[in-house]
């Protein structure tokens, strides 16, 4: 048997990790794979041209935060990631109905054109719901020729144009970089430092909450199957895992309802799906994913906003 075959047995034949849920403290959308350019490595393999997840409407969005309501869920958070999210025609309709119901709010963007084009629209909900919106800009590197080895020529200094304008507005802000070239932590955040203090952009590259440097995701890269042993092996809280306290949901192309699913991570993956409704998609996930290791487990990632 080959590893991350079976749901519920490793490849040895020990018994696979699995996280129960606890509670949902964070719903995400997924407002569409759509995006204004196409990565080198992007896990959800957006670009102009991917529709494969398809445009959430406001509509169906307040399906997700009626039940949340009705349920007594205590849902605090919702997280807004595509594709790029201000490509959604919706979005804006959808941001302010998150914050008017009090959810804190965060936007995953790469802050180029699609929102600067929201320019207006975003200083009046930033104004209106102050405090509740967190914005997080992907700059996957403070080096421009290794973002732009990423993101794709001329992309950093649109960003870059973006993330300044954020800060000069007063937005709550966030980075998402990558550990992909192998640098040490601290090195990498004295380079960020370095960048923000030049470019006069309000965000402490020494807190891990505002500068968020993700484990890069390869399914090709070899990662250990994570057991139910590995706990306490490796000292890791499965409370503290992002599936045991969020979900997500996506709108699948040709499919008439949306559907829940365990995490970011795993748009595509048909064991880590399961329901329409949020009630029926509290269950138990099963690590079964080179992601589930390398990213959750091992690399100690998650997509939260901000720590509790």
């Amino acid at each position: 048997m080959n590893k991350f075959e079976d749901y519920q047995v490793t490849a040895k034949g020990e018994n696979r990790a699995f996280v129960d849920m606890q509670r949902l403290d964070t719903l995400w959308l997924n407002t569409g794979t759509l995006c204004n350019i196409t990565c080198d490595n992007c896990y959800i393999e957006s670009s102009p041209k991917n529709d494969s997840l398809v445009y959430i409407t406001y509509k169906e969005v307040c399906t997700y935060l009626d039940e949340i309501r009705d349920e007594n869920m205590g849902t605090t958070e919702i997280g807004i990631t595509g594709g790029e999210p201000f490509m959604n025609p919706d979005i804006i309709p959808i941001m302010e109905e998150c914050l008017s119901r009090g959810f804190r709010l965060v936007m995953l963007t790469n802050a180029m054109r699609p929102m600067m084009r929201r320019k207006e629209e975003l200083l009046e909900l930033n104004k209106k719901y102050s405090g509740l919106l967190t914005v997080r800009v992907s700059v996957d590197h403070f080096n421009s020729t290794l973002h732009e080895e990423e993101r794709g020529e001329g992309t950093f200094d649109i960003t870059l144009k973006g993330l300044v304008w954020l800060s000069e507005n007063n937005f709550v802000m966030n980075v998402a970089g990558r550990t992909r070239w192998g640098e040490k932590e601290a090195e990498l955040r004295e380079g960020y430092t370095q960048f923000f203090k030049k470019n006069n952009i309000n965000v402490d590259a020494n807190d891990p909450m505002t500068l968020i440097l993700f484990p890069e995701m390869d399914e090709k890269a070899e990662v250990p199957e994570i057991t139910t042993d590995c706990w306490g092996i490796l000292d890791v809280n499965p409370q503290n895992i992002m599936c045991a306290n969020s979900r997500m949901v996506v709108k699948r192309k040709g499919q008439i309802k949306p559907a829940v699913i365990a995490c970011t991570l795993l748009p595509y993956e048909d064991e880590f799906e399961f329901s329409s409704t949020l009630k029926k998609s509290s269950k138990r996930v099963y690590l079964n994913h080179q992601h589930c290791s390398k990213f959750c487990v091992l690399g100690g990632g998650s997509c939260v906003a901000k720590d509790e």
